[in-house]
């Protein structure tokens, strides 16, 4: 005995919300399976199959773009300016080292490349370049 369509879109609309609560996708199965929900409920209306796979299509992308606005805003994180960090490993002129920065041990390299930077000193990070923290002595900069 064949199954109506109502019943494959309610099948395919559950294995979509299942998928979801498995796999990390940022609400993309969610958003198939509530497509494929709606589909569902018209296909008693419509009987055409290709035409309730395009509306499968057209009601996901509608509604991806209308839950786009509850997902949290993805922010890059910002250093803090004058923040304090500690050398791991001496940092020798003009090469890197290791800082412990907020809990986390940071490549990092002196801002003045004529400076080493001894371990277990107090320093201050002034910028970041990529995944690297420039780094001054605390006393090179406070009085």
């Amino acid at each position: 005995m064949p199954l109506s369509p109502f019943w494959i879109w309610l099948i395919v609309a559950l294995t979509f919300f299942v998928m979801e609560l498995v796999l990390p996708t940022a609400f993309m199965e969610a958003t198939f399976g509530l497509g494929a929900l709606m589909v569902a409920f018209l296909s008693f209306l419509i009987p055409s199959f290709s035409l309730q796979i395009f509306l499968w299509i057209v009601f996901s992308i509608v509604v991806v773009f209308l839950l786009r606005r509850y997902q949290p805003k993805q922010v890059p994180p910002v250093l803090k300016e004058a923040a304090e960090a500690e050398t791991i490993t001496t940092i020798p002129a003009g090469e890197t080292g290791r800082v412990l920065y907020e809990g986390t041990s940071w490549q990092a390299r002196c801002g003045d490349p004529h400076l080493t930077i001894p371990e277990h000193r107090r320093v201050i990070v002034i910028d970041r370049q990529g995944t690297t923290l420039i780094v001054m002595p605390e006393d090179a900069i406070r009085p």
